[in-house]
């Protein structure tokens, strides 16, 4: 397959504002169209405008919001020993302690959080997202998203991918990742390891393009990101994996953006 045919009938599905561009800088300006999860963060009320405003402002057409709350989950699972579950990732203390945070603010009515907890909010998301994607997703399409283990580690990147991928397995598109990965992450990437020769097509990222709407992000107040991040060169897309690799021989995937990710 060459990069002409990946990016025919090409969407981007992103968890969050800013993802579409850290991960897919190279297919961005080239997609067909950008889905973005997310919109509303419960722990800052005012990030949503924010990204409302971005997407009004955006430097290309046919960008949308899916508009699912956040659920606030990013640093709740273990991500030493991580542990998939039906819907993302098993979250962990950080969550349940967040929750009790959140309790004498519920009573006093200064607090934005679901009132069901962090990881009931997540498991809802995940049905959220289902719904929302299924009606837009077609046989025929490319569907770019994270890889799974979530790029430097976010909780709301591996549900995402795994939305994706049960609707991939249900309805049948080809569903692609990128090669960006963490130290943190690392343990859940190595799970897809095999011994596969694996295909891929390295595409430079267009940093030009990446700048200028970094550049909203930031006019609007609401980058995520560090402010010195330098875009790589290249980024690297192959076909998402089926399943976990079965352990033996001297596994591989595909050559990494390695990057350090300060929490």
């Amino acid at each position: 397959m060459t990069s002409e045919d990946m990016l025919e009938n090409s969407i981007i599905i992103a968890a969050h504002p800013d993802d579409e561009l850290l991960w897919f800088g190279a297919v961005l300006k080239k997609v067909d169209r950008v889905v973005m999860v997310h919109q509303d963060y419960w722990p800052d009320p005012a990030v949503g405008p924010a990204r409302a405003a971005v997407l009004k402002n955006y430097p290309r057409d046919n960008v949308m919001s899916l508009k699912i709350p956040e659920a606030a989950t990013h640093s709740c699972a273990d991500w030493n020993k991580p542990t998939l579950t039906e819907f993302g990732i098993e979250l962990g203390v950080q969550a349940r302690l967040r929750d009790l945070k959140q309790q004498v603010k519920w009573l006093i009515g200064k607090s934005q959080a679901p009132r069901g907890g962090i990881a009931e909010a997540y498991k809802s998301n995940y049905y959220a997202l289902y719904d929302g994607l299924k009606d837009i997703l077609k046989p025929d399409m490319n569907v770019f998203t994270h890889n799974p283990w979530g790029e430097y580690g976010h909780e709301d990147h591996i549900q995402v991918y795994r939305v994706v991928d049960r609707l991939r397995r249900e309805i049948g598109f080809r569903q692609w990742m990128t090669n960006y990965c963490t130290e943190r992450s690392l343990p859940l990437a190595m799970r897809y390891f095999d011994n596969e020769d694996r295909e891929y097509i390295q595409l430079p990222v267009d940093v030009l393009y990446s700048e200028q709407v970094a550049d909203v992000f930031r006019r609007n107040g609401c980058w995520t990101w560090a402010n010195n991040w330098k875009w790589f060169p290249f980024e690297l897309y192959t076909e998402a994996p089926l399943k976990e690799a079965e352990a033996g021989g001297q596994p591989h995937i595909l050559p990494l953006n390695m990057f350090r990710f300060c929490d």
